[in-house]
């Protein structure tokens, strides 16, 4: 399953996240997959694509991350799979 991660920095403060990232990683468990991120030009926000088979893994990542960051989780398809599934439906 694909998840786009909103992801919004406590008191806008990027710089926390980026340096517990450089000390300690992602802390993405196994079986949590990182695709690519994106950051608000601002540094604000990050927009992130996960994948996992075990939702339970998103929460056991963020709870890693949730003093410094609030999430908004959002299951999400391919744009390929999308057209499919619109297409095939009667």
């Amino acid at each position: 399953m694909l998840y786009m991660i909103i992801e919004r920095f406590r008191n806008s403060d990027a710089k926390a996240v980026y340096e517990r990232f450089a000390e300690r990683g992602r802390l993405a468990p196994a079986g949590l997959d990182y695709l690519g991120s994106w950051i608000t030009e601002d540094l604000t926000m990050c927009y992130q694509v996960m994948q996992c088979e075990d939702r339970t893994l998103l929460d056991e990542w963020m709870s890693s991350w949730n003093d410094l960051v609030e999430f908004d989780v959002v299951p999400v398809i391919a744009s390929a799979d999308a057209r499919r599934r619109t297409l095939e439906q009667p």
